[in-house]
């Protein structure tokens, strides 16, 4: 990549971009989120090991299976929103590998080392939760990362019978700019950066 993008794109990706907590009723097209899902899985993992998994809730059945996990803070908001995204990861990621990571014997750095499988999944998964939020407001939706509901109740409800595990939610939608908070602070690069 050899530009930078323009003012409106980094406008719309980071500087006007909020995370929203009211919705419109305005539809998300299964075919959008195929769209959404063909950009995220092209953000780098390491070892392109991609071991996020999502689940697109947006059925009234599925909002009802997810609505008993939700703290009371979410539950209004996500039963509004007309896609909530159980995103997760796959404990048995490293069984992807020898298609996804050709190069080396990638799965074995995992066999062998629960511990190590663990960090590498979440953090990649979490990596890939980023490219999510991104991808959806690339393609003009808002989104909403949640935590504040029961993990082991969402995986009985949605990932039973899966190596798939739950990391976050994401509401997306077309916000409702008259539910928003006011814009928070952010910490200052003195306050959270260093030259080394």
């Amino acid at each position: 990549m050899s530009s930078s993008l323009d003012a409106a794109a980094l406008a719309a990706l980071f500087l006007d971009a909020r995370s929203h907590n009211g919705w419109t009723d305005e539809p998300v097209s299964d075919a959008l989120l195929r769209q959404l899902y063909d950009l995220v899985r092209m953000g780098p993992t390491s070892a392109n090991c991609a071991p996020a998994r999502f689940v697109f809730v947006r059925t009234p059945e599925g909002k009802a299976r997810l609505a008993p996990a939700l703290s009371k803070g979410n539950l209004d908001k996500t039963m509004a929103a007309p896609v909530t995204v159980v995103v997760a990861w796959d404990t048995a990621f490293y069984e992807q590998l020898p298609r996804l990571f050709p190069h080396a014997d990638a799965k074995s750095w995992f066999t062998g080392s629960p511990a190590a499988a663990h960090e590498t999944a979440l953090r990649n998964a979490s990596l890939q939760a980023g490219y999510l939020i991104l991808a959806a407001r690339a393609l003009g939706l808002d989104a909403g990362p949640m935590s504040g509901f029961d993990k082991a109740q969402v995986d009985a409800a949605f990932l039973k019978g899966t190596t798939w595990t739950t990391n976050l939610l994401v509401n997306l939608g077309h916000g409702d700019a008259s539910k928003l908070f006011g814009r928070l602070p952010r910490l200052d690069f003195e306050e959270a950066c260093q030259f080394v």
